[in-house]
């Protein structure tokens, strides 16, 4: 039996790891600012992360939703603590992509609505709803079209403002900065604009921070800077630092009812005790910190730069926009310095590494880049 090819893979398998460093099968040493595609939050193989994971699973490492597991209050506390949403309610699944299906599913079960309003360049995952949610065709097949998605421009409040009122949507769906668009984040007005809009209208607001949350951009949510609460929030990917887990926090006006939502591995022993394992690592370590700090040294040190067009983004969620003629930039830092980055096309490098990443760190990236851009 073959794989299902649908990646485009590098000839490298990194098999062991380390902070912000890899190593692959002949010992070659990598630096990692992509960290798998933002899920490497507190860095590879962090001992007390490790050490969560083993003591669990000595214990119990699954049993079904069908009984207590008091991993996950424990979760729920620590994770409205650092989040900002201390009194909201926390349901556990295990993807980002199952995460805003669970979102959107409440908010049609809330408000008796079917309509969903999402931002061109929108990537919101590769379920059935997560994907209607998502503007790029490319993955959209003919089952995940609906009538029930209506797109607008991000940042458009006329639009938005104007859609709401028509009070047709259930909900509105936005990134906290679009991730795989290249790195574009919602202003401040028109996220209090989808904030007035949703309260007017009878809609609610969902912040998808699956990329863009859990410390990456100095706070907890990227949303968080523009003092906008969310009805929902979503996030996955860094939450368990590798162990796969997503959840939905929800305000505690929207009501629960048995059986209106449910999960087999979701909010499973082994992935509650990596996410509590990740948030303490994050708070005793200052990571929030770390990031907003790395990358504002990682923004400044490379500004200037002939390569590159524009620099976007917050803490250590950085899009690097090149100009014609870099298009092998992100292949050549891999093959020739061992750096490994994220994507978005062939013209934007994404920047999503570990948030313990270090300035000396930055600073070899830096020189890398400038070396192969001169």
């Amino acid at each position: 039996m073959d794989l299902f090819k649908t990646y485009k893979l590098w000839p490298i398998e990194p098999v062991k790891g380390l902070g912000c460093k890899v190593w692959d099968r002949n010992g070659t040493e990598y630096l990692d600012l992509y960290g798998g595609h933002a899920v490497i939050s507190v860095g590879h193989c962090h001992p007390k992360y490790l050490k969560a994971l083993q003591d669990q699973a000595a214990k119990i490492g699954f049993y079904s939703n069908a009984v207590e597991n008091s991993l996950q209050k424990t979760l729920a506390d620590k994770l409205g603590a650092i989040c900002g949403y201390p009194d909201y309610n926390l349901f556990l699944c295990n993807s980002g992509a199952e995460a805003n299906e669970n979102a959107m599913k409440l908010a049609s079960f809330t408000t008796g609505r079917s309509k969903v309003l999402a931002c061109t360049k929108a990537f919101h995952g590769r379920t059935s709803g997560a994907v209607a949610v998502t503007d790029n065709p490319k993955i959209q097949s003919p089952f995940n079209k609906t009538d029930n998605v209506e797109f607008i421009a991000l940042n458009d409040s006329d639009a938005l403002e104007a859609k709401l009122a028509t009070k047709e949507f259930a909900a509105v769906i936005i990134e906290g900065i679009q991730g795989v668009a290249g790195i574009w984040e919602p202003s401040a007005e028109f996220l209090k604009t989808a904030r007035k809009a949703c309260d007017n209208y009878g809609t609610l607001l969902i912040m998808d921070e699956v990329q863009s949350g859990m410390g990456r951009t100095g706070q907890f949510f990227a949303h968080s800077k523009s003092g906008v609460k969310a009805d929902i929030v979503s996030m996955a990917k860094g939450l368990a630092g590798g162990f796969p887990i997503g959840a939905i926090i929800i305000n505690p006006a929207i009501k629960a009812e048995y059986g209106m939502l449910g999960t087999t591995f979701g909010g499973n022993h082994l992935a509650c005790a990596a996410a509590i394992a990740v948030l303490d690592i994050m708070k005793d370590e200052s990571l929030m910190d770390n990031a907003a700090k790395v990358g504002d040294y990682l923004m400044h040190n490379l500004l200037g730069n002939k390569a590159i067009k524009q620099l976007r983004g917050r803490g250590l969620m950085i899009g690097i926009e090149l100009n014609p003629g870099f298009e092998t930039l992100r292949d050549r830092l891999l093959f020739e310095k061992h750096i490994f980055t994220g994507g978005a096309g062939a013209n934007v490098i994404r920047l999503l590494p570990p948030l313990c990443l270090s300035e000396e760190q930055a600073a070899k990236f830096i020189e890398s880049f400038n070396e192969l851009t001169a």
